[in-house]
């Protein structure tokens, strides 16, 4: 509770504190904070707020931007993106099924203002404040949401301005690209600096950290955890990328319990002025019905394994749908009157519809909007604080389930030990890897299943039993001893996207490094374009910065993805 009014305030005080400007540095915003306007709390408040919504979504912070399903759209966070193109959540276009048409330079015009203009210009601009006043944990936690931020602009755009990127007062009005390696090995420093800072002698604590409470133990295990992922990030082109994370796994000082997770908590409740629901509730949770659509394969994947925590992830409106258990109908599904396309009649995939209520869409279905907002499968309580789904099937509404409660989940005791079965995976120990595997699992099903007391309407009868945990977990164990290598590579993926639902950041990132898994739902057309493997700089970026020219298509790889083309991209 104590962090939930933390947090409220905070929100408040970021409709105070925004940050942004028409480009990197040079004109600045009357309504931002300056050292003569506000001390280093203001601007922490202002960074912690900005940083979850680079993830999450709506990183202007503006309530005027509509957050449509489907492609990229101003309004949808790295996190959001991620998801769409590794099949978590369903990504559509109503104008095509072809990726470079579904996402745009424009689409994130959005995410880069906030992470220069917000973010990283807040950080250099508190830091002086800071270092005057010896406010050494302030800086570290700059330092740690500086290093992650910018190595996710470069798992994204590839190679982006970081040296140059704020000596506007040096002339500097175009700065250059530095390469992703360089950034990488940049972030890897900044973190360093920011144990020694959370290690320090005696500090000022900031008013408000969201995350920790001011538990420096616990944030120097985040910025360990955050070096372990860097080293993983780029195992295929660091040699000694295994040594440095298996140096961190034995010193045993990073993020191994749940308590320790690095996450933001939404307050909820609060609808407006500010909005401090999760996004996708107060996407989804509305008088209109539901706004986003749910991935046919994702929850395929769930539902056909007998996944203990899809109760959670997934709050069914109803409990049939056209072309399964009731007859179809054209007006709700358009496809349920037609055939696959041949490619997925080949492959054996899913297609159109589920049984048992799972209503969502296919990966890259471009059919227009249906009346089916009052049908379809909504976000559940895990991760978006909405309801448990305990066979009641009525639809969303208002000011119900946990009413936004939810969490923003960003580094997880349960994918370090994903993170440990892949490199051991790599490595060809495959006992090593699969303990790693299982103990997260059990860590993930554990932290999911809590958050069913969120939801008071909620009949909890209804809660999966230890024996159906037991044999869910036995199941996955059988599939790992029976596969091949791929096949293992397979149970691994499957399973860490379940275990990541909620950061899509990570899906993705684990997807162009591996190429796994090979079950995915290929896109509805068959011939789509080549998947993302980098995105368009944004329109802002490369219209304004004579250094920054715009790529040909996304086809172009970041620096750590040497991994072939992963073959189930289209």
């Amino acid at each position: 509770m104590k962090k939930h009014i933390m947090i409220a305030v905070l929100s408040v005080l970021a409709l105070f504190t925004s940050c942004e400007t028409t480009d990197l540095d040079k004109t600045q915003n009357p309504n931002a904070l300056t050292p003569e306007s506000a001390n280093t709390d203001f601007f922490l408040n202002s960074i912690q707020e900005d940083f979850v919504r680079q993830l999450e979504g709506d990183a202007d912070n503006d309530p005027n931007d509509n957050w449509p399903s489907g492609g990229a759209v101003n309004g949808d966070g790295f996190s959001i993106f991620g998801a769409q193109l590794t099949r978590m959540m369903a990504m559509t276009n109503t104008n095509s099924q072809n990726y470079a048409a579904t996402f745009q330079p424009t689409d994130f015009d959005d995410e880069w203002l906030n992470a220069y203009t917000g973010i990283i210009k807040d950080i250099r601009t508190m830091t002086p404040l800071a270092e005057e006043a010896g406010q050494t944990r302030h800086i570290g936690i700059g330092q740690f949401i500086e290093a992650y931020t910018m190595v996710t602009l470069v798992d994204f755009f590839g190679d982006v301005p970081y040296s140059e990127a704020f000596q506007g007062e040096e002339a500097i009005l175009n700065p250059n690209l530095d390469s992703g390696a360089d950034i990488y090995d940049a972030a890897l420093v900044l973190l360093d600096n920011a144990i020694a800072n959370f290690t320090g002698g005696v500090s000022t604590e900031p008013a408000l950290d969201v995350f920790y409470d001011n538990d420096y133990s616990k944030w120097v295990k985040a910025a360990n955890t955050l070096k372990m992922r860097i080293y993983l990030q780029r195992r295929l082109v660091d040699p000694n990328a295994m040594s440095s994370f298996n140096a961190i796994v034995n010193s045993g000082n990073y993020i191994q319990d749940t308590s320790d997770d690095f996450e933001y908590q939404w307050p909820g409740t609060n609808a407006s002025n500010p909005d401090s629901r999760h996004p996708r509730y107060g996407l989804n949770y509305t008088g209109v019905g539901v706004a986003d659509f749910q991935s046919n394969w994702f929850m395929n994947l769930m539902d056909t394994t007998d996944d203990p925590r899809i109760r959670y992830y997934f709050y069914r409106q109803v409990n049939a749908v056209p072309g399964q258990e009731i007859p179809s109908d054209q007006s709700l599904i358009r496809c349920s009157t037609q055939q696959a396309p041949q490619h997925y009649i080949d492959g054996g995939y899913v297609f159109c519809n589920l049984p048992n209520g799972y209503w969502g869409r296919d990966h890259g279905q471009n059919d227009g909007r249906d009346p089916d907002a009052f049908h379809v499968t909504a976000h559940g309580v895990y991760p978006a604080g909405g309801k448990f789904d305990d066979n009641r099937f009525e639809g969303v509404s208002l000011v119900t389930g946990g009413q936004g409660a939810g969490i923003t989940p960003i580094l997880t005791a349960a994918w370090v030990d994903f993170m440990k079965a892949e490199m051991a995976l790599a490595n060809g120990a495959t006992l090593p890897a699969k303990t790693a595997m299982m103990d997260g699992i059990s860590k993930s099903i554990t932290k999911v299943q809590s958050f069913g007391a969120l939801d008071p309407e909620a009949d909890l009868s209804f809660e999966p039993s230890a024996t159906d945990v037991s044999d869910y977990i036995d199941a996955v164990s059988a599939n790992w001893d029976a596969a091949s290598t791929a096949g293992k590579w397979d149970v691994l993926a499957e399973q860490f996207f379940i275990a990541t639902y909620g950061n899509g950041v990570e899906s993705y990132n684990f997807y162009r490094r591996t190429g796994f898994p090979t079950t995915l739902q290929p896109n509805r057309s068959p011939s789509p374009g080549t998947f993302v493997r980098s995105i368009y700089y944004p329109a802002i970026a490369a219209t304004t910065n004579s250094n920054i020219q715009q790529k040909s298509d996304q086809t172009q790889p970041v620096f750590w993805d040497s991994n072939a083309q992963p073959p189930a991209a289209n």
